[in-house]
């Protein structure tokens, strides 16, 4: 981790007992605060602090109706207490909290902290980002690798407490179904590692090791930020008096749905104008090459927003719930070459560090774990080769961490 201090919180609170359950299910919270010296991690306290004890308090509404409530809530408490203090004045947070009920999953969200479902190999994200980036790539029908470098990454259009007011996303609910694993995380995670691979350690590991490999691989290629995640498994969906949810649409997600192509008169006119306009511009004709190149702008700008943007990846057959329009991104993370081409990388350029420090890390217990990777992929087992190199990855970190040479970052080793 980078930052000295830990602008991220996350809180956890299960019914206790079936009457808690039936009217409130289980609540995971996860926020990552921003603001100068310690305002973000006040902020991202007081949301994970204030939103489950404002949702619990709620019996008179439905669980989508409180969980709003509690994060308008939340945003008026840390809106109040950034309007009194000048240290902690536009402190913000971001929120993304997951509901598991009887009915199913709802997510609800301000910011650009996300909620996944794992699905057999199909990795659902539930949030759309509160982002400049992915707001562009919503109004032009594209995804957010299409937007010019250019454009920050960084900023988000929505948090909790710079204003007195906020608009709180819900998604849901989902139909949940036993094995599902949905991930909650802040966008130090999701910044470093590609959402193939975030799902396939997911989907291979143990809960606790799938979270902690994630936070451990994220600060190995050099996560910027704090890194908060929550992985959660529904165990046995029967025995939690799990209704099926309302009825869903089956639709794509909004990246692969299809919009218009580019219609071919747009490439004419791109071309006319832009030939236009240079012998304007030789014959020093200038408004006229203006003229043509404001026409190229626009027919270019028409071509953006009427191309193409279907892609493929998995369908898991789930689909819209009766809030929001989630999933807006699926991803097939059955492990495969490309995951273990990554892991591989990784165990490798760590096994390069060995007699560099003084850090006692169990050098044969990591070439024992590559080997056994390198076994499981000879035999086409790459589930197997996945959890050998994470096991590897979570050693020298584990390492790391208990060596008198840590400081307080977290990630003092880069592989990026």
């Amino acid at each position: 981790m980078r930052r000295s201090s830990n602008q991220d919180s996350l809180a956890v609170s299960l019914a206790e007992g079936s009457s808690q359950w039936k009217s409130h299910g289980h609540l995971f919270v996860v926020a990552d605060g921003m603001g100068a010296h310690a305002a973000g991690e006040l902020a991202s306290k007081m949301a994970t602090d204030t939103v489950p004890h404002s949702y619990h308090k709620r019996s008179e509404v439905t669980p989508s109706e409180a969980i709003v409530e509690a994060v308008r809530e939340a945003n008026q408490v840390i809106y109040t207490k950034g309007s009194n203090s000048v240290d902690f004045h536009g402190m913000g947070t971001t929120c993304s909290c997951l509901l598991v009920l009887p009915q199913g999953a709802l997510a609800a969200h301000v910011g650009d902290s996300r909620v996944y479902r794992l699905r057999g190999n199909c990795f659902e994200q539930l949030t759309f980002d509160h982002s400049l980036v992915w707001e562009m790539a919503a109004a032009g029908h594209a995804s957010e690798d299409e937007i010019p470098a250019y454009v920050p990454k960084n900023v988000i259009t929505r948090s909790l407490g710079p204003h007195p007011t906020v608009s709180v996303d819900v998604e849901g609910p989902f139909s949940v179904q036993t094995g599902d694993r949905f991930l909650l995380c802040s966008d130090g995670l999701t910044g470093p590692l590609k959402p193939e691979l975030i799902g396939a350690v997911v989907g291979c590991l143990p809960l606790n090791e799938a979270a902690q490999t994630l936070i451990d691989l994220a600060n190995l290629l050099g996560g910027p930020d704090n890194i908060t995640t929550i992985v959660v498994e529904i165990a046995e969906s029967e025995k939690l008096g799990m209704a099926a949810p309302p009825e869903e649409t089956h639709e794509p997600p909004r990246r692969f749905k299809r919009s218009r192509g580019i219609h071919p008169l747009c490439w004419v006119a791109m071309v006319v104008s832009a030939i236009l306009g240079i012998a304007l511009a030789t014959n020093q004709s200038f408004g006229g090459a203006f003229l043509s190149a404001a026409a190229f702008l626009v027919a270019a700008l028409v071509a953006w927003t009427q191309r193409d943007t279907t892609s493929g990846a998995c369908h898991s057959g789930s689909s819209v719930g009766i809030h929001g329009k989630a999933p807006y991104r699926r991803h097939d993370c059955q492990p495969g070459p490309a995951t273990i081409a990554t892991l591989g990388d990784i165990v490798r350029q760590l096994e390069d560090l060995e007699g560099q420090n003084t850090w006692e890390v169990d050098w044969p217990a990591i070439h024992r774990d590559r080997q056994t990777a390198h076994e499981a992929i000879t035999k086409g087992n790459y589930q197997d080769a996945v959890i050998a190199y994470c096991s590897a990855v979570r050693r020298l970190m584990q390492a790391l961490r208990n060596s008198k040479r840590t400081a307080a970052s977290d990630s003092s080793v880069d592989l990026c």
